[in-house]
């Protein structure tokens, strides 16, 4: 067995990023511009007049949570985090051929729709939306705006708001005006499942679930099932990029590393944006089991689709015994864990990437129970120096990738380590690594210098300002104010 242990140099990731997580230049704030002094008693938050979307719902759960926590700054943080999404980036509307509710929800400073993003970031509005009628739509009309952008092209991952084209419209890939770009990823089919189905079982509604879903779950199967690239059929999808950035493009005339047509699904790029070393992602697979067995469900419960419901079931079944046959590694010193990447040759990529799905962030999405000896084995791992970007400096600790580089933790990683702790203590240490290292904003970042959080990326990334607001109710529905409460700054 060939076993590839990831590298810095190996992987030849240095250069500035560009794409979906990073401006073309990173937001880098110098010392000497840091506030030094914060008033924790103003808000943030845009004016009320200059929020794209306001919630009742929303404002009434910050006011409550706010005079439940005894930290000014976590109360601050939170009241500043939590509606980001809805402040600064949904704009809901009525589809202007068929009058049904319509979401467009950027990332932050990049003015396009993430598959992935969008899903993540309007997730934790689920749980007020019967609170909420208007809240309650704009998550509907998100859900049915994905379902319209998968229609356009299954193999995109991020979507302009009109045929208006873009920066990467000369990719070598089957591009089109719609499109903002053309990676394939996995995990960008299973995040509107995932959202279509919460938001189903919360609300009762069904009613998502009309033609539009019926094509896109369709072009979703044939995607998956295209991408399992069995009998040495590769499928359509190809991609090259002219750049300085090695993981912007895929090598080999556009098609990537080969695989063994094991079963697994390839996954050209990974949720960063950067291109997979071995296509078979592991966290994304896992993924796409527990996402077709939601659309099987749905199938079988709405759509009164016996057929299509099977196929979705019998192609999770056959993804998931890949899984256990090929996607683990019998480490040295931590045991049997999950691999990265594999390729079905019996090649394994061992490390960690913070964006989601990753392999820490599998008990969040429901992939694996958090409890399974091997994901405890994979955390360990994941959350040490034997994973080549985990990085751990005066300031913070927390994983990384190549999408920025050395040095740079995300927060996204710490809130997952929080998210799938089991041990008070540890999370009590995340959230208060978090209110360390915000620079004194009072918003996450992409990143932060783990031995200067003054030094960050991306100033303005609601997905992550979002997920800071989830983590804090989710604490506290789970009992656990006294444990934000014994934080001290």
């Amino acid at each position: 067995m060939n076993t590839f242990k990831s590298g810095l140099t190996a992987l030849a990731i240095l250069v500035a990023p560009i794409g979906a997580y990073a401006l073309p230049t990173p937001v880098c704030v110098s010392d000497n511009t840091a506030p030094k002094v914060v008033n924790y008693s103003k808000t943030n938050r845009p004016a009320p007049k200059k929020r794209l979307f306001k919630s009742k719902a929303v404002d009434r759960k910050i006011a409550e949570v706010k005079k439940m926590l005894k930290n000014e700054k976590l109360a601050w943080m939170f009241e500043n985090c939590f509606p980001n999404t809805i402040d600064t980036t949904v704009h809901f509307r009525k589809d202007k051929e068929d009058g049904k509710n319509d979401t467009f929800v950027y990332t932050g400073d990049i003015h396009a729709m993430w598959l992935r993003d969008s899903g993540a970031q309007v997730w934790p509005y689920i749980q007020l939306a019967n609170e909420d009628p208007e809240l309650r739509a704009m998550v509907e009309g998100t859900i049915r705006r994905q379902f319209k952008l998968i229609n356009i092209d299954p193999y995109a991952n991020a979507f302009n708001d009109g045929p208006t084209g873009g920066d990467w419209q000369e990719d070598l890939t089957d591009m089109k005006p719609e499109l903002h770009e053309r990676k394939w990823e996995i995990d960008s089919l299973c995040y509107p499942i995932r959202l279509a189905y919460e938001y189903w079982k919360k609300t009762g509604d069904a009613s998502i679930f009309d033609e539009t879903w019926l094509e896109a779950i369709g072009k979703i199967y044939t995607t998956f099932v295209e991408q399992q690239r069995k009998n040495g059929d590769r499928g359509p999808y190809k991609f090259q990029r002219s750049s300085e950035r090695s993981t912007d493009s895929l090598p080999i005339d556009g098609w990537g590393y080969p695989v063994s047509g094991c079963g697994l699904i390839v996954s050209c790029f990974r949720p960063s944006d950067d291109a997979t070393v071995f296509q078979y992602l592991v966290p994304s697979n896992f993924f796409a089991v527990t996402s077709l067995r939601k659309a099987a469900e749905i199938l079988t419960e709405v759509n009164n689709k016996p057929e299509m419901a099977a196929k979705c079931a019998a192609l999770a079944d056959e993804v998931e015994t890949a899984l256990k046959k090929y996607a683990t590694y019998n480490h040295p010193e931590y045991g049997t864990i999950y691999a990265f990447e594999v390729d079905g040759y019996g090649n394994h990529n061992l490390m960690d990437d913070a964006n989601v799905p990753s392999l820490i962030a599998m008990p969040y999405l429901g992939d694996v129970d958090v409890n399974d000896p091997i994901y405890q084995n994979t955390r360990r791992f994941v959350w040490s120096d034997s994973n080549p970007f985990f990085f751990k400096g005066s300031a913070g600790e927390g994983i990384g990738g190549p999408h920025i580089g050395y040095d740079k933790a995300w927060p996204m990683s710490i809130m997952m380590k929080a998210l799938t702790s089991t041990d008070d203590e540890e999370i009590k240490e995340c959230v208060t690594m978090l209110l360390n290292t915000d620079a004194n904003r009072g918003f996450m970042h992409e990143s932060f210098d783990v031995n200067n959080p003054e030094h960050f990326t991306r100033e303005w990334f609601a997905w992550q300002n979002t997920l800071f607001g989830e983590l804090i109710l989710k604490l506290i529905n789970d009992g656990k104010l006294d444990l934000l409460n014994s934080i001290e700054l």
